[in-house]
Formats: C-alpha cells, structure tokens, sequence
C-alpha cells in the first residue's frame, strides 16, 4: 500500500477489467519464472518500523503531518492513523556486522525522529500497541491525511456492509465494534524483508511460516487494548477483525479472511500471488497502463502494478513480495509478524533470530515442514500470541522415532532453534561477536522468561497494587515504558514497577 492512489470511486466494469489485468500480470510473472529472469543471490535483507506518537502523558498524540514536516526525510512516512509514523532502512547485505551497524542506523534515526517529535511535545513510542489508546482516538476523523488510507477504508467497509465486530478474548475480553478500519492502526510492527531467488523462495516461506510461533513467544509486545488485558500478542486478532471484509455468513461459509495464515505449504512463489487472485476479489481495483505480456514480448520487465497493488491488500503473516530495482525483477519474503519495540536492541536480537533461524530451516535436509502439519504451524502460531513467552508449541521429536510432540516454548527455543539461528548467522557470514551479542538477548529473555508483554502486564499490575486506577496504571506503564525504551537497554534487564510516586487518598 506504499503506492500513491488517488481517491476516485469505481464503476461496475471496473473490478472485471481489473481480473482480466490481475490474470495478464500472473501470467506475466509466471513468464518471467519460468525464464529465470530474476535478480542473482545477493543476501540482501530490509526492516519498516511502525511507530507511535505520545505526549509527556503517554496519551497519543494525532501531529504524524507536522512531525513528518520537521522529520523531512524520505525514510520516514505515514501509516494509517495520525498517531502512526513508520521508518524504513535501505536494503543491507547480510553479513559481517550488519547488526551492529543496523542497531546504530536506528538509534540515530529514531533519536533524530524523537527531537523533532519533541518540538510539538510529542514523542516517539516504539511499541505493539499503545496501551493508552482509547476507542475515540481510533476513528475515522484520526485517519491519515492520504488519500489512499480513506479510499482503502471505504472499500473495505463497502464490502463488509456493516460495523467491524471485535471480539478478543485473552485475559480479559472486549468486545465493541467500529465503523471504520482504523482501530487497524493500532497494530505496530517491524517487518523484516529477505531478497531470495525463485528457486529458494519455497523453502525461505515454508521456513518463516514455521517461526512466526517461537518470533511471538520470544518477542511479544502487545498485550493491552482499549483499557483490557488481552492476549500476550493481540495484533493479529485485532488486525483480522478490524479488516474483515466478511460478515457472518460469509465467515461461517468458510471463506477466508484477508488477514491470513495461510492454508498450505508452497512448492513456489507462483503459488502465494494465484491464491491471491483465486480467493480475494479486489478492493481498489485501479488499472495501470503498462500491459505486462507487451513489455515481456518487448524484452522488458513489466511492473506487474495490479499484482503488486493487489498483494498489498491482501495481509498474509509472511507476505511474497515483487519488486525492481535498478531495472531487474526480485522476490522477497516479508516477515510481518513481530510487534515493533520495546528497544532498538531488541528489535535487532528478534531480526538476527529470524533470519539466522530462516537460513538454518530452508537448509536443513528433512525440513520441518514436511513433518509439520501446516494446521499445527498455524495453531502454534495461534498459542504462541494467546500466551507469549509461556506458550507450548507441538513440534516434531528429534531422532529416529518421529512424530510430534509439546514442548514448552522456551525450551524448545533454547535447545533447538537458537543453535538453528546461530548456525544460520554463520551461514550468511555474520561475525561472531554480533551473532552471540543479539541471540544473546534472546537466550536472556527464555531464561528469565520476560518479554515486553510480561513486563508491561507485571508493572500494570504492580501499579495497580500500588492504587492506581487502571487508566492511571496504563499511563504510568507507558511512561515508564517510554522511558525505559530510550535508555536503550533490552527488555530483560528492565525493572518491573513504575518508579513513580503513587497519589496519595
């Protein structure tokens, strides 16, 4: 959805035309597979940070416009509601000490975004969810001021027909609804993107759909909403209900949601983009001039732009991307699952375990997808955002007898797949000091079994022993939490309390 659109309404011939060039960009794309016209290996990897702005209060804060204008760079941009900022980092070779160098590029660039935040009295929250958000700042009138966020919104609406029902049942449960998409902006994440070759990309996606659970155990930081205590991770059961396109009837049918698992393993990119066009009808069905199949038969490489736009809308957990860059077709796998925060730190540990942990499982020779039911990935997908770093996965046995088996989380992170992340680093070349400093970071977490949902959801509650109300308890975490995040030290080796003095009568 980086694209710019222009807001326009859509005629009855529209979404037909639009199959048809959906159906020309496939073929198109399978052409362009088929003659290995895709760019040569060169382990490149991306991160987009999603951000919140908050006053000195820990309320949010609706000034993304004027923040950006003082921001004045490009690799800053909007998100979705006007409390919402999002940071991307140019492409990196996966090498060396990339980590160290990606861990400095964010802290300037967010110590940067947090001066010129602060000259409006606001500042930058890196975080899952804002556990200050209340329902009024998530309506329409907070939507971003671009046009592609409105017209998005409106065609989403349209094709529900009716409000948005959230029903979130962890700790504790909400229930409401919306008539807008926009409790979506709720949702901030990291999203980690890895340039694979065709012939790799099965096995790359395969691989990330079965560490999406142990990336939420270890790295979940969402556990509030609207005032309630939910579940450790609770983005993605917000951000499928607050874009469901489908009423009732249609979920009861069966029909599949656009904020999605996924339903298979894969043999090839293909299959991810014609699911796409087989299960989901268009939202903004715009028509680009290029026809892809011409510039294929001219010997150029066509844009694909109803794919790609297509594709944007569609929000897989890890997302196949298609992109160019200097005049040459890629691939990439979009890792989408983990919440932004608590600290630039932590935040490179999770991007070092996944894309150590990714290498390792595409690599291996009996992969464990193919001991893995794709069903038990999911439902591990499912209990590791209900329960976070104590969740209890089902995975396959080592050895010779097979099968599968439940496993505690923390233990099966400790003595299967960190050593997994940290053979993958050592695969892609990653000096040793940066691979055992970040899964360093994550060994710490398991061992003392303290993520940033525990920790928020143990000083909410120490605040509330201590007799604060429970807005006050959530203000005072997020301040604490906001203090705690620029100080920079990881998660771990944060106290729990809020450190500050509690009103008296």
């Amino acid at each position: 959805m980086g694209e710019k659109v222009v807001a326009e309404s859509f005629d009855l011939s529209d979404r037909r035309r639009y199959r048809e060039k959906l159906r020309r960009c496939l073929t198109g794309l399978e052409r362009l597979l088929v003659a290995k016209r895709f760019d040569r290996p060169r382990n490149l990897m991306g991160v987009e940070i999603e951000l919140n702005l908050a006053g000195s209060d820990g309320s949010p804060r609706m000034l993304n416009t004027q923040v950006l204008e003082r921001i004045a760079s490009r690799d800053f941009q909007t998100e979705l509601a006007m409390f919402n900022l999002e940071v991307n980092i140019a492409p990196h070779r996966l090498d060396g000490r990339i980590f160290d160098r990606l861990a400095e590029e964010l802290r300037t660039s967010m110590a940067y975004a947090d001066r010129k935040a602060g000259e409006l009295d606001a500042g930058i929250v890196m975080i899952g969810i804002l556990p200050t958000l209340d329902r009024d700042d998530l309506v329409f009138g907070n939507l971003s001021e671009v046009d592609r966020y409105a017209l998005l919104n409106d065609q989403i609406v349209a094709a529900r027909g009716e409000e948005f029902a959230l029903d979130i049942e962890g700790v504790e449960r909400l229930t409401c609804t919306s008539k807008s998409i926009v409790p979506e902006a709720a949702c901030t994440s990291v999203q980690l993107h890895l340039q694979v070759t065709p012939d790799r990309f099965a096995d790359v996606w395969n691989a990330a759909q079965v560490a999406c659970a142990a990336q939420i155990a270890v790295g979940a930081n969402s556990p509030f909403l609207f005032g309630h205590e939910l579940w450790r991770e609770s983005r993605p059961p917000l951000f499928l209900q607050s874009t469901d396109t489908r009423p009732p009837e249609l979920q009861a049918q069966g029909v599949r949601p656009r904020t999605w698992f996924g339903e298979r393993w894969i043999s090839s990119a293909y299959d991810l983009f014609e699911e796409n066009l087989r299960y989901f009808p268009a939202l903004l069905p715009l028509c680009d001039d290029e026809d892809p199949l011409d510039v294929l038969d001219a010997g150029g490489v066509p844009r694909l732009a109803e794919l790609v736009l297509h594709n944007g809308t569609v929000y897989r957990w890890n997302r196949p991307v298609y992109g160019i860059a200097d005049g040459v077709p890629h691939l990439r796998v979009e890792n989408r699952v983990l919440p932004a925060g608590p600290t630039v730190a932590d935040v490179v540990a999770n991007a070092a375990f996944y894309y150590g942990l990714v290498r390792a499982l595409a690599e291996e020779a009996r992969p464990v997808w193919t001991r893995l039911p794709f069903a038990t990935a999911e439902a591990n997908f499912d209990a590791a955002c209900r329960h976070g770093i104590d969740a209890r996965f089902v995975w396959p046995r080592r050895g010779r007898h097979g099968g599968t088996a439940e496993v505690d989380a923390v233990s099966l992170v400790r003595e299967e797949l960190l050593p997994l992340a940290a053979a993958g680093l050592d695969a892609w070349g990653v000096e040793p000091a940066d691979r055992d400093l970040y899964l360093g970071i994550i060994e710490e977490r398991c061992r003392l079994r303290t993520n940033g949902a525990s920790w928020q959801a143990a000083t909410f509650h120490r605040a509330l022993d201590e007799g604060l109300s429970r807005p006050e308890a959530l203000a005072a975490t997020t301040r604490r939490y906001t203090e705690l995040m620029h100080a920079g030290d990881p998660v771990h080796t944060w106290p729990v309390g809020v450190r500050e003095p509690v009103p008296m009568g």
